[in-house]
């Protein structure tokens, strides 16, 4: 004989149960809506106070340009009195076409100063005259005085040479008179001279020129 398993036994009285339970909740329902139709629930009333809220409108501000500050009153001047107006006296302003006017000065005439040109007094090749001492002796004329007081010596001549081997200038550095001075300058002024050079370029050179003078 086999025993029955009693959880087995349980689950089945459990459902059961709850099949029956249901049937007698069921109808119990359906009595009391039959025989009390009338029943109504009372309605809870919430006593609140309600508040209004009111809705202004509210106008958009608007940016208003302020007008200009007004100008400043102009500064008073005070106006001169008549007093004052009085002690000023107003010269003639007439012009007088018939009158003679007078030229105005020249303008002064600035005077230019010219810087002397610088001659050299010893350079690598000194300047020579053309055909010699002896180009020079040949201009000269014994002056008559020289020879009737029978004067006879060496002048020497301070010539300035430019680079064209022209002479520009001329001075008597020692003399013997008695005309002899003139002639000797007169002679080295009309001579032309090779010019002097430095490294190789004609430059400005002052040179010592010695004439004789002597009778035969």
């Amino acid at each position: 004989m086999k025993l029955k398993n009693p959880i087995a036994d349980l689950r089945l009285k459990y459902k059961r149960t709850f099949e029956l339970s249901l049937i007698i909740a069921l109808a119990i329902m359906i009595v009391a809506f039959k025989f009390f139709p009338d029943v109504s629930s009372g309605g809870l009333e919430l006593d609140a106070t309600q508040e209004l809220f009111t809705v202004e409108d509210i106008q958009q501000t608007k940016q208003e340009n302020r007008p200009p500050p007004p100008p400043k009153p102009p500064i008073p001047i005070e106006a001169p009195s008549d007093d004052v107006l009085e002690d000023i006296e107003i010269g003639d302003t007439e012009i007088d076409f018939e009158a003679e006017m007078e030229a105005p000065p020249p303008p002064k005439e600035e005077k230019k100063i010219e810087e002397e040109p610088t001659y050299f007094v010893a350079v690598e090749e000194m300047p020579e005259p053309v055909g010699g001492i002896k180009a020079i002796q040949e201009k000269i004329k014994y002056p008559e005085i020289a020879k009737r007081a029978g004067v006879e010596g060496k002048v020497y001549i301070l010539a300035f040479v430019d680079e064209s081997g022209n002479v520009t200038k001329a001075q008597v550095l020692k003399g013997i008179g008695a005309g002899c001075d003139e002639e000797a300058l007169k002679a080295v002024q009309n001579t032309k001279f090779k010019p002097g050079k430095q490294r190789g370029k004609p430059v400005r050179v002052q040179v010592s020129i010695p004439v004789i003078f002597k009778l035969q």
